[in-house]
Formats: C-alpha cells, sequence, structure tokens
C-alpha cells in the first residue's frame, strides 16, 4: 500500500498555542524566508536571551561596513602564518596577532542581512491572548490566530514559491476601528547573530517611490550595497511615512492583504497578490510532497516512531526552505546569523546530499553554479600554497573567498565534496549537461587532492612494493578539530574520503564522463591519481583503552584520530568521533568492519556525548548501520543528549549555545542517516529497511529514496 502522503505530512504540522520565542515558524523557497512570531509576522522588537532571531533573509542579501577613516580591507595584506609541509613552507590565513583589526574585518564581512521587519505595530507580549498557530507544510501557509482587545485576529502567511515575494492577510475587525495597524521598517545591516543594527539610522538610506503598475517601491542604500523593495497593497489600505526608515499601513476595511517582494536591482512588475501567492505556495508544496522521498512510521510499536517521524517531515520542509537555494547554506539557514552569516562548505554535504538521496536532486544541483563560478578562485588558492587543481575554502562568501581563522584555512575535509555530489547525481541519472558541468569540478578537486597527499620516504616497503607512501598532513586539522595542525597525522576519516575520492575521479576519468577537449588532461591526471591511491597510508589502527591497553588482554584494535594519536579515546574523546565516518558517510571500502565495530564500542564506552554537535548522532546511526548494528543506529539516531534536542519547529538547537539556536545540519544529517537506514545502500541486499531493528518493533514504509554508495 502507498503512503498517504498528505496524512503523513499534515500530522506533523507545527502547532503553537502560546508565544514561544525559541520555535518560531518560517515561510520560503531555498532562496528567500521570513521567520514570524506568534502573530504570524514579525510584531515584537525584543525577544529573550537565547531566543530565536526573527530575519527576513535572501540569498542575495549581504553587508560589508564601510570603511573606518585609515583602514584597510585588503586580503593580500593579510600576513600569513608559515608552516612546513614537504620541507617547503605554505602560508594560511591563521594568526591574528599584530594585525587584530584586519583579521577581524575580513571574517566578518560582508555579513547576511536582514532585509525587512514586518509586524503589528505597538502589540506587546502581554497583550496577546488564545494563541492558535499552525504551519500547514502541506501548503507551505502559516496560519496564525489570537485575540488582542478583546478581538479575534486572523494572520496567514506565504512565500512565493519562484520569486522572493512575501505576502500575508490579516483579518479583524481591529483593522477597521483602527486598533490594528502594521510597521514596515528597515535596519543597518549587523555581523551579529539578528543581521539588524536599529540604533544607526543615519548609516543607511530609504528611498521611497512609485514603482511600475502603481506599487510602491522603496531604494535602499546601505554603505556600498543595494537593494530594492516593492510593496502592493490590498484594497481600503495605504501606508504613510513616519520616520526615516519606518511605514505604517493602514486598512480601512476588516481585512488587510500586501504583497512586498525583495531584489537587489530594480523591480520591473508588480508583485504577485495574495491571492496568486497563496495558490503558487499550495500547488508548489503539494508537488514536493507528492514526489521525492518519504518514510513513514506510524504503525511502528516502538514509542520514539512518531517522534522520529515528526523530526524527518519536518527537516524535510527546513531544508527546502532554507538549504536549497543557489548559495550553499550557512548553519542556520536564511533563518538568522551564525559565523556572520557565512557558510562552512565542510557542511554543505550534510545540509543538502540527502536531497539527491530523497529524490529531490534539482534542490542540491542549484548550488553547484556556485562551485563553478569560484573555481578560478580556488585554482588560485592551490596555486599559491604550491598545489595543482582547485583548494575549496573552508568559511566563505558568496565570492569564494576563504575566511581567517586558526582553523578554517587547515581543514580539508570538504575538498572531497564536489566529487561526492557529482557522483550522487550520476547516479540519480542527472541530465548530461550537470554532468559536463561535473566533470571540471571532480577533475580539479582530484588534482589537488592527488598533489596535497605528501610523498614521504620508507624504510621498509609498502603493501604494493614500493618504498613510498602518501600521507595526509602535517600541518592539518581534521573534522575532530580539537587536534593541533603539526600534530595530525593520517586522520582516520580523512584518508578513507581521499581515498574514496580518488576512485571515484578515476572512474570519471572515463572518456564518456570528461568533455572531449580534456580527455588528454584526465588521462595525464588519472596516472597521477593512481599512484597516489597505490601508496596511500593505511587507516591509522591503535588499541582500546588507549596506551594502557598494551598491558590489557582485553584490548582490541581500533581506529584513532590520526596516526599521533594514541590516546584518542582518553585525551580526543570530544567533538566528531570522526573516525566512525570513513564507515558510514563513506562505504568504507578499506575499512575492517571488526576493527569499526570495536572502534564504535570503544566511542559508545567513552566519548563525551555532550560535546557532540548535531550532526554527529546521525552520522554515528549510519556507521551502525552499516556495520548492521540497527538497534545501535537508532538508539544513537535518538540519544538524548543537549545537543540532539529537536523544538516542535523542527529546529536541532545546539544545547545552550547561543550563537545556534538552530542547527540545520543536524537536519539534513537525519535525512540522509533515515534514507540509509530505510532504503539501504551499495551491498546492503535486499534486506528492507536494513537499518532498523526486524524485530516487529519498527513497521518502515519507504518511496522514493535512493541507495547511498
Amino acid at each position: 500500500m502507498s503512503i498517504d502522503r498528505k496524512a503523513l505530512v499534515s500530522r506533523h504540522d507545527p502547532v503553537l498555542t502560546g508565544l514561544d520565542p525559541f520555535s518560531p515558524l518560517s515561510v520560503g523557497n531555498g532562496e528567500f524566508a521570513f521567520s514570524a512570531d506568534a502573530t504570524g509576522l514579525k510584531s515584537f522588537a525584543t525577544i529573550p536571551e537565547g531566543a530565536t532571531p526573527l530575519c527576513t533573509m535572501a540569498q542575495w542579501g549581504w553587508h560589508s561596513y564601510a570603511l573606518a577613516p585609515g583602514e584597510i580591507r585588503d586580503r593580500e595584506r593579510l600576513r600569513l602564518e608559515e608552516f612546513d609541509s614537504e620541507g617547503r613552507s605554505v602560508g594560511y590565513m591563521t594568526a591574528s596577532s599584530g594585525q587584530e583589526e584586519l583579521f577581524t574585518s575580513l571574517r566578518i564581512n560582508p555579513h547576511r542581512l536582514n532585509l525587512a521587519r514586518l509586524g503589528f505595530a505597538g502589540l506587546l507580549p502581554s497583550g496577546i491572548g488564545a494563541v492558535s498557530q499552525r504551519l500547514s507544510l502541506w501548503e507551505g501557509l502559516l496560519r496564525s490566530e489570537f485575540t488582542y482587545r478583546g478581538e479575534i485576529v486572523k494572520v496567514m502567511t506565504a512565500v512565493h514559491p519562484a520569486r522572493d515575494v512575501l505576502s500575508f492577510r490579516v483579518e479583524s475587525r481591529g483593522l477597521r476601528s483602527g486598533a490594528l495597524t502594521f510597521r514596515l521598517d528597515f535596519p543597518y545591516g549587523s555581523h551579529e547573530i539578528g543581521a539588524s543594527d536599529w540604533g544607526a539610522p543615519e548609516k543607511h538610506f530609504t528611498e521611497a517611490m512609485t514603482g511600475k503598475g502603481g506599487a510602491l517601491l522603496f531604494r535602499r542604500v546601505l554603505d556600498k550595497d543595494r537593494y530594492f523593495v516593492a510593496v502592493r497593497l490590498g484594497p481600503d489600505t495605504t501606508m504613510e511615512r513616519t520616520s526615516a526608515h519606518e511605514f505604517i499601513l493602514r486598512s480601512s476595511g476588516e481585512a488587510l492583504e500586501a504583497s512586498l517582494e525583495f531584489s537587489p536591482g530594480e523591480i520591473a512588475d508588480m508583485p504577485p497578490s495574495w491571492g496568486e501567492c497563496r495558490s503558487a505556495s499550495s500547488q508548489h508544496w503539494a508537488r514536493f510532497w507528492e514526489g521525492g522521498g518519504a518514510v513513514e512510521l506510524a504503525e511502528s510499536a516502538d514509542p520514539r516512531a512518531f517522534e522520529l517521524e515528526r523530526r524527518i517531515v519536518l527537516s524535510r520542509y527546513l531544508t527546502a526552505i532554507q538549504c536549497s537555494g543557489s548559495l550553499p547554506p550557512q548553519e542556520t539557514g536564511l533563518t538568522c546569523n551564525s559565523w556572520y552569516g557565512k557558510f562552512h562548505l565542510e557542511m554543505h554535504y550534510w545540509h543538502a546530499a540527502h536531497f539527491v538521496q530523497w529524490g529531490n536532486p534539482e534542490l542540491l544541483e542549484r548550488s553547484l553554479g556556485w562551485y563553478r563560478s569560484v573555481l578560478d578562485g580556488a585554482r588560485k588558492r592551490a596555486a599559491s600554497q604550491g598545489y595543482k587543481g582547485a583548494r575549496w575554502p573552508k568559511m566563505t562568501d558568496p565570492g569564494g573567498e576563504d575566511s581567517p581563522s586558526a582553523i578554517g584555512p587547515l581543514l580539508c575535509w570538504q575538498q572531497p565534496h564536489p566529487i561526492m555530489y557529482a557522483e550522487l547525481l550520476r547516479r540519480s541519472g542527472a541530465g548530461r549537461e550537470i554532468l559536463e558541468l561535473c566533470a571540471e569540478l571532480v577533475f580539479e578537486t582530484a588534482e589537488f587532492m592527488a598533489d596535497y597527499a605528501r610523498p614521504e620516504a620508507r624504510l621498509e616497503a609498502h603493501s604494493d612494493g614500493g618504498d613510498r607512501r602518501y600521507v595526509l598532513g602535517p600541518p592539518l586539522i581534521p573534522a575532530q578539530e580539537s587536534h593541533a595542525p603539526l600534530d595530525t597525522l593520517n586522520p582516520t576519516f580523512e584518508l578513507e574520503y581521499w581515498r574514496w575520492g580518488l576512485e571515484t575521479a578515476l572512474a570519471w576519468a572515463d572518456e564518456s564522463s570528461g568533455h572531449p577537449s580534456r580527455r588528454g588532461a584526465w588521462a595525464v591526471a588519472a596516472r597521477r591519481w593512481k599512484a597516489v591511491l597505490a601508496g596511500l597510508a593505511h587507516l591509522p589502527v591503535g588499541l582500546s583503552s588507549g596506551s594502557d591497553a598494551v598491558s590489557d588482554p582485553g584490548a582490541r584494535p581500533v581506529y584513532l584520530a590520526h596516526e599521533n594519536c594514541p590516546d584518542t579515546f582518553t585525551r580526543f574523546n570530544i567533538d566528531h568521533p570522526s573516525m566512525l565516518f570513513a564507515l558510514g558517510m563513506l562505504p568504507g571500502r578499506s575499512v575492517d568492519r571488526a576493527t569499526m565495530s570495536s572502534t564504535y564500542d570503544e566511542v559508545l564506552r567513552r566519548w563525551d556525548f555532550e560535546t557532540c554537535w548535531g550532526w554527529d548522532f546521525p552520522a554515528m546511526a549510519m556507521t551502525a548501520a552499516r556495520l548492521g548494528r540497527p538497534k545501535d543506529a537508532v538508539d544513537i539516531l535518538l540519544m538524548d543528549t543537549p545537543k540532539n534536542t529537536w523544538r516542535p519547529n523542527g529546529h536541532n538547537a545546539q544545547g545552550k549555545d547561543a550563537r545556534l539556536p538552530l542547527y540545520l545540519p543536524g537536519n539534513g544529517a537525519l535525512l540522509l542517516a533515515v534514507g540509509l537506514m530505510a532504503a539501504g545502500w551499495d551491498g546492503s541486499g535486499d534486506k528492507p529497511a536494513p537499518g532498523f531493528p526486524d524485530d516487529g518493533s519498527w513497521k518502515v514504509s519507504v518511496e522514493g529514496i535512493a541507495r547511498l554508495p
């Protein structure tokens, strides 16, 4: 029997019955999003500490501060920290000492911008009663109802699926009486979490004009940045200016409708009406839910099944509106700023790889054009460090510039990601055009990977009979960022990802994968890649219980964080247990299953799970599933620990970390893990739902989900 998609989705509509600033609801389309409070708009100027700021954000909405007198924001003037690599010096943007101002300025600029605040004017939380708010996931429609001064107020809010348009309708007798009015105001930019500076009206400019078709048009100027807002008002609605950046909307009737379109350039057309936006949203979201993948757990006996199903459905929605745009997403998407709004490329996999797995490859494809647009910069980055190919940045912006950081520039596990995206799309049957675009990304990515792996002389013969092996680092900071760059040699996860990436690139080197004009280059490069693969270091193995295990007759082989880390499970048992991900996120072709199973046991026994991040738990579940330990997979996926908490709106909050009231890599990772557990992976056989226990406690219905490699 097929899954009743509408019933599955609708039973997990988020419903709020009070003011909950820690769990705001959002509408969006991947390029543009709007987050609302209990009124369906943004009506309250202040929020409690640690709550989620409410922003209106678009992928194109960025701002850079004007230069202060005498300030220089020139990346070329940043002094690099020199590290020895293979007997030569390589410079990285990792040292702030003596250049703090320039270092910080390059980190915080550009930053994402809150484009506008729209809400009821003069409302206080204490004046709101009888709140009932529901986000209809099937329609992409936010319905909010409350009482104010004895009157019922109904608000509907939606975002157009193909344009950066926010539209809403309000119904209340309080409109006619004048008790209810609406405020539209604009902030100056800020790199802080709220992306807004409301205390600097003199630093920006709002020009009100008449747009085409009678729309109201605002031209916004913030230093060197510009954007436009067109407003379409419904019948009986007027707008007047009350200050430099504030405008008040009123209605003479008992209903008010308005649509606001945001754009980086002038807006030629009248924004669509409320009715048009609502209809387009409903049609779009019905198509989204009816297509793609689905997992239903409703008939399971395990009492955790409903909560897991809720997380799945809400993660599908949240990643679609926050992580499917033309740029890789920041870790808080289009909700508020984290790390100044910049995106972390190592997280792009956890944000968006699931789109291919769950039958929506086009939602990942949207962002691949960005990689192509910054490819020249990635080549220059590699060349400046003495490497071939393209080196992808870590913490970056629309221009693809790396951000100075004591850690970021030394990370490398984002490097194979474009090969992973290309391979997932190839497996999905993506068209020739996207595969040709991916081919160049695969080639340049693999070129760097092969050159970055450092040849090392060895006294004893390697397994292939040669006398050299290829190693990763130092200097290197692995996914588990608690390791020092000069100590890190051959981290387990990165080594396996390097192996998988080069093997996959070699498969792409076939003539059918590359453009004819590049076949010769592919053939020459493939010989180098094969040589590196043949000598690539083995995954580092130690003994369980750390250095004391030498005298322990029960000690078992375990994978280490990296080759120079015998105390992986005693001193470095914090943060990401990344050695597990060599089998889980990856198929682990060079992984010994027994050793990985012992490693998993050691992690369960010794790891400080409160220091893990939201995506770690799904990643560990993927490892357990591939090891044939489905009970462990479910248990770790649903572990009760601070950074694995899920709020009513589906946000994966990172404990008490006020910087991350939501953490979208956790949502995307959950979908990857559930998809793997439900649909399987290459080599998992024909057993249904191989990552779930088969003891009768789970009944898993699966549709439209592809196997992972």
